[in-house]
């Protein structure tokens, strides 16, 4: 007969989960409670007052077109960034699951990447591929490639996408390399003496089996993209040139601490604040999916 366990002290308990409790309500509650009242606000042009104006901030919103291009670029944005670093990652896992010399060193390589801070990432990417004096713009040009990011809205997108996805590619590459390693060489082995050549093999056998991870790298790629490259825009390109990469989270910064709306910009982060709870709502119901299976 298996002993029951009871925990005597009803107190301890609430006490050891207080310090988490205050870190909540102080960085999440209270900080979410006050974008929500602000949304409703308009304050007046010299921050001295607030008038009640209940959702006409949002209203606005959605009227802007400005807004509304920023969820375009923000869907773009996200995209090929979600695109980039996940297939590279990848193949690089694939890669350095196999046995090759030196394989420890390849994998401490791609790790190193991702310790690098957003903000220092845009302006490695920046030095490199500014029109001025970047070293890589330099080549660019000697072979006849037009480049200047400065001036060009498509060109300051691709560059913001490739400086993001190379900063979330050794993130990726840590899940796939850990599915890659979970799945059973056995699988892998019988095919092969079946005669299945490796690209059949990884379409049927190996991607199938690393669905799950797939799925929760995807909606971790979609959360990068939309709320941690703040760092990487507002180095590389400050949302421009003509907000071509002003994205939804970088127009909250804009419109609140640059333009000084703060009406709108709290409308705004209670706008991405849904946007998280969706993906939250959507990877936890995939999780709790995959627990029952």
């Amino acid at each position: 007969m298996e002993k029951r366990v009871t925990f005597d002290n009803r107190l301890l308990p609430y006490l050891l989960l207080t310090p988490q409790l205050v870190v909540t309500i102080v960085f999440f509650f209270w900080p979410a409670a006050q974008a929500l009242y602000q949304s409703l606000l308009l304050p007046d042009p010299f921050g001295l007052g607030a008038r009640f104006v209940w959702f006409s901030n949002f209203e606005y919103l959605f009227n802007d077109r400005y807004y509304l291009q920023s969820f375009v670029t923000t869907a773009v944005f996200t995209f090929f960034v979600t695109l980039v670093s996940m297939s590279v990652a990848l193949l690089f896992a694939v890669m350095a699951d196999q046995v090759i010399k030196g394989a420890g060193a390849y994998k401490t390589l791609l790790i190193w990447p991702y310790a690098v801070a957003p903000a220092v990432a845009g302006v490695m990417w920046l030095f490199m591929f500014q029109p001025s004096i970047g070293v890589i713009a330099f080549y660019m040009k000697a072979i006849g490639i037009d480049w200047n990011p400065v001036l060009d809205g498509g060109q300051a997108m691709t560059l913001v996408i490739l400086a993001a996805a190379w900063k979330q590619i050794s993130y990726n590459f840590l899940f796939f390399l850990a599915g890659l390693q979970a799945i059973p060489k056995s699988l892998i082995e019988a095919a092969a003496i079946d005669g299945a050549g490796k690209w059949h093999r990884f379409r049927t056998i190996i991607f199938p089996l690393l669905s799950p991870t797939t799925f929760f790298l995807l909606v971790v790629n979609i959360v990068y993209a939309f709320f941690e490259t703040f760092g990487i825009i507002h180095t590389m390109t400050a949302g421009g040139p003509g907000q071509s990469t002003t994205i939804l989270v970088y127009k909250v910064y804009s419109d609140g601490f640059v333009g000084q709306d703060l009406g709108s910009s709290a409308a705004q982060s209670v706008i991405l604040m849904v946007v998280v709870g969706i993906l939250t709502v959507i990877q936890f119901r995939f999780i709790e999916r995959r627990v029952h299976y």
